[in-house]
Parts: structure tokens; sequence; C-alpha cells
């Protein structure tokens, strides 16, 4: 579609500031939105937080005929309905869970929808083509568009089969979204899904807002329970197995005293979805979970992300950490982490296709160099994704308090000398034993306190063989055999020869809380006028049934507190507040700010 006078940036503007609420875009929006106006297809990579969503809806408003949009979970689409929904757009979803699909395919027909969600199991199937002819189409939308690429790490088969789709209507122009994709996913995407290669707007995929801390995991009940008492407000906790989810949801509920539930795909549906909706309409409730969760949940105030164990790779923690903080206030992203997790992920690369498992393989290398590493996590993180960024970022742990580095190479040749000459079968703390010394009876059973390796090590050397261990097996030098003990792996052989050099990050003696600047409460809390407004909020979502920040963010109620507006036109020039928000909810809020 060609651009005309209403299709122009001004106009967009001004359908921005009455429809959402905002002045002006930010980041690389206006760019996107351009394109799309302009009938021009595009990739947009944009970090989480940047409003990715407003690329394809604000175009859905002005333009003629119905945006679809493809996206991957039903409680996502969901989500985004009640969102499109309460600033005024017309907005209805097709999929399994919905009762009302024959108004829904009948408002579309009529040309009375500006958006419609679909999963992409429906949108591949030929009858569903037919159905999307019997109407005008302004745009298709491709949500969490990594899912259509194999490089990607949430691969979906059946994203794969949107290109006949969209082909059918080759005037349609097409908006592919994501937060996480490297250069070789970016290329597979546009060549899968036909979009040509000027149509890459790369946003960059800095979140400022997130501080990041990666610590070993000794005690996670109580580290993540300080985490919570930093970080007041919503979280999510990630755990690897639906027993450690359960575990930790009861543990961190006795200690902390906050409301903490489960969820995983082992519980009944109805307790998931009880669960999730809690969640959802909280404002300082935490979940435990598998990393299922979280991909259809677009909840803007969670205040911490943390990981008890590694995720599957540099993506997979970039997504999940992107999770929280997307309000643009400050939010933490904490994982805990244990060798026995590198261990584990290493021994599953055997059950990996054999032509993927070296692309596997180094997505594990690079994980382990973020965990590993001495420098600022985020350079690690923005470098992964082709960035160039500062040596610095000034919130992360290591930025913060930078860690000490030493040289251990003499210390590894020990270690793995130990692994190899107690024959590459027993774990690490009964490696740790044989070098200390240790007086005990399964040691002097098999012999091993007469190998030239017993008692070699001791001092300050012996507190840093659990840290040079859990390096080792991080890095592949040391790899788990099929009965729990250790081998020798990777680069193991050219450390013994003194080929190849070792160093490690000396671990803090204790666990330091972090200081100053981005944990603090973002929010006003004790002033009495915000304290007032999130009231009236909850109040106004339980009428409404929806989530609190689906009514405004805090960003808005704190943007009233300070400004305290007292007519309708000053309330509509608050950053949020649209035409039918205003319309909706502005009085009640006056009627509120006057009182104070």
């Amino acid at each position: 579609m060609a651009s005309s006078p209403t299709l122009d940036m001004p106009n967009a503007r001004e359908t921005l500031r009455a429809t959402f609420g905002f002045d002006d875009f930010r980041g690389r929006q206006a760019e996107v939105v351009e394109r799309t106006l302009a009938g021009k297809s595009s990739l947009a990579v944009m970090p989480t937080g940047a409003g990715k969503s407003l690329t394809y809806q604000l175009p859905a408003v002005m333009l003629e005929g119905t945006c679809v949009v493809i996206s991957p979970l039903i409680a996502l689409m969901h989500d985004q309905l009640r969102s499109a929904r309460a600033n005024g757009i017309r907005a209805a979803t097709l999929t399994s869970a919905d009762a009302d699909w024959r108004e829904t395919q009948d408002a579309f027909r009529a040309g009375e929808l500006d958006l419609l969600y679909i999963a992409p199991e429906r949108a591949s199937q030929p009858a569903f083509r037919d159905f999307l002819s019997s109407s005008k189409l302004a745009l298709f939308a491709i949500d969490e568009a990594h899912c259509v690429s194999e490089w990607g790490h949430d691969f979906r088969p059946d994203y794969r089969m949107l290109r006949p789709l969209m082909d059918a209507f080759p005037d349609v122009a097409r908006l592919a979204l994501t937060a996480t994709a490297d250069g070789q996913t970016r290329v597979d995407v546009m060549a899968q899904l036909g979009i040509p290669e000027e149509g890459l707007v790369l946003a960059g995929f800095d979140r400022p807002n997130i501080r990041y801390a990666i610590r070993p995991r000794d005690n996670p009940v109580r580290q993540i329970a300080a985490l919570m008492a930093e970080r007041p407000g919503p979280g999510i906790v990630y755990a690897q197995t639906r027993r450690k989810v359960e575990e930790l949801a009861e543990k961190l509920a006795a200690a902390t005293g906050r409301k903490v539930l489960p969820y995983h795909a082992g519980l009944p549906a109805e307790t998931r979805a009880a669960n999730q909706a809690a969640f959802v309409a909280s404002e300082d409730m935490v979940i435990a979970a598998t990393v299922a969760f979280g991909m259809g949940i677009d909840k803007p105030d969670v205040r911490f992300v943390a990981h008890v164990g590694v995720p599957k790779s540099v993506e997979a923690y970039y997504q999940e950490t992107g999770r929280a903080g997307r309000d643009g206030d400050p939010a933490a992203a904490a994982m805990f982490w244990g060798a026995g997790d590198f261990a584990t992920a290493r021994a599953r690369l055997a059950e990996v296709d054999e032509d993927r498992r070296n692309a596997e393989r180094a997505r594990l290398d690079a994980l382990a160099g973020l965990v590993e590493t001495a420098g600022c996590r985020r350079a690690v993180l923005l470098r992964h994704f082709g960035e160039s960024p500062p040596e610095s970022c000034g919130n992360c742990d290591n930025c913060l308090d930078r860690p000490a580095v030493t040289q251990v190479t003499e210390l590894a040749r020990k270690l793995l000398s130990a692994v190899y000459r107690t024959g590459q079968s027993f774990g690490l703390g009964h490696i740790q034993k044989v070098l200390t010394g240790a007086n005990d009876e399964r040691i002097r059973q098999r012999g091993h306190d007469r190998l030239s390796v017993f008692g070699i090590v001791e001092g300050e050397d012996a507190l840093l063989l659990q840290p040079l261990g859990r390096a080792l097996q991080a890095r592949g030098d040391l790899v788990p055999t099929e009965h729990g003990g250790l081998a020798l792996g990777g680069s193991a052989r050219e450390i013994l020869t003194g080929a190849r050099e070792v160093e490690i990050v000396v671990p803090p003696k204790r666990q330091r809380r972090s200081r100053g600047g981005g944990s603090g409460e973002a929010n006003p809390v004790g002033d009495p006028l915000f304290d007032a407004l999130r009231e009236l909020r909850r109040e106004l979502a339980a009428e409404a049934q929806v989530p609190p920040y689906v009514i405004f963010h805090d960003s808005t109620l704190r943007e009233m507190a300070a400004s305290r507006p007292s007519t309708m036109a000053q309330m509509g020039r608050i950053t949020g507040v649209g035409g039918k928000k205003l319309e909706a909810y502005g009085a009640r809020f006056l009627q509120e700010i006057s009182r104070h």
C-alpha cells in the first residue's frame, strides 16, 4: 500500500497520543511504523519492553482492513487483547479457548476488527486462508518470530507454514517481531518469511533498567529470599524440575511470608490457570515455575526474575530475564548456578541430532562464558548479539563490585591429574578429599591414599578447589560420566601439558547485598496520594476484571501523583492516558486526587 496524506508520520503521532496517550515514539518504533504504513515488510528486533506490540497496533488503527497477528500462546494473545481493548482498539482472538468464535468470524467478515490474534497452528490451515479472503487485510504481524528459525532457541515447526499463507496475499505487508535473534537467526527468519534484506530494523538488545547478577548456588531459598526483600513487587523464580518448583514455592512462602505459587505442566490445568491469573492480577506475588511460564505473560511490573540453575542458552536467558521490568522501572535478574547444571547440560548434548550438536555446544560454551566472566555481564550479553557495548555498564554485579581473578593453572593441573589417576569415575567431592589428604575410609579402600596426588593441596589452594572444579565443568574441561563421576574433556589435556593457562574468579567470602541505585523503590511507596491512586486502580481493575496494569502503569500513577492534574484536559496530557482511558477512568482519578 502506498503512503497517503492520512498515513504520514504526523498523523501517526496524533493517533499515538489519542489512542495510547504517548507524546512520541521510543527507540526505533517510528521507523518500523513508517515502513509499515508505507506497505513495506520488516523484521523488527527490539528488546523486551521497547513497545513491539505498538508497532503493529498503531498501524492497525490507521490502515484500512484487519491486522492479523500470529502469536504462539493463547495466554499471550488474551493478555494483549485486554490491553488493546482498554485503549479502544477493536480486537479479537480466534483460538480453541474462545467460545465466541462465530461472532469473531462475523465481525472480521464485516470489517469490524482492527486486530485478529491467531495461533500459528490455525494460520497454517488451508481453510483459514480461505477465511482471510473474505475481508480486507491490512497487515500480517508475526510475534516471537525467532520461532520460525531452526537456529532459534524456541523453534516451532508451524511457523514454517506461515510463508504460503502470506504469499497468498502478496499486497499485504509483513511485520516480524522478536526480542531474541542473533545474526544467524535473523538471516533465517527473513528468508523463511519472505522479508527483504533492507527490511531489518535492529533496535539493539540493551535493557539498561535490569541489574544482572550471577552467583554460585549455595542455599537458593536464602539467596532468593534476600532478593525478594530487596525487590518488593511481583517476581518469577525459574527452576529446572517440577519437584524443585514446588519445593521452592513452599519454602519461599514460609521463609518470607509472601504469597508464592507454583506453575508447571504437571499441575491440573485449572490450578495452572488459577495460579497464573493470580500472578497477573497481583502487585506483590511471586511465582515459581518451569521455563514454559512467562512467554505468554505480558505483565509489565515484574520486579525480578531469578534462575535456580542455568537456562538453555544465552538467548533463552535474555528472553527469560527480559520478563522483568517491562515498564522501564528498575528490575533485577539473578542466576544461582552450580557445576552440576553444566554437567547435566553437556551430558544431554549426546541426545541432540548430530547436525545440531555443534550449534548447541557453542550455545552452552557461550553461556559458560557469561557465567564465568569477571567482566561486565551486560557487555558479554550484548556482544553475543553482535553489538559493541562499553566495557562497563555500571549496573551488573561485576561492574558494581569488581571480582578478583586468580591464576590457577598449577592447581588445575593437580585437580585434572587427580581425576585421571583415580580412573575418571569419581565426583568432585572425592577428588577434593584425595588432593587434600583427607582421612577417609573410602579413599583407603580404593588405594587412593597411595597415589602421588594424595595430600598435595593445602591452605588457600584447598579453598579454591570447589570454584575451580565448578569452572572447569562449566567450560567443558571436566565432563560427567554415565555413573556420576568426572572425566577429562575439552581442553583438559592442553592444561595438563602446560599449553593452556587457567584463571578463575575468586568467589566472595559472603554474599553481598547490592548497593545503591537499582534496587530502590521506583514507586514512592508511603506517598499517601500514590498509595491512594494504586488502591483506586485495584478497585477499577476488580470491577473490569482485568489486571491493575491494564488500567494504568505505575509510571502513569507516579506522574499523576507528581503533577496533580485538576481538569480532564490536564489528565489527558499524562503519559499513558489515551482517549478511551481518559473517558473511562479520568473522572475517578481526578476525584481521588482532589481529595488529597
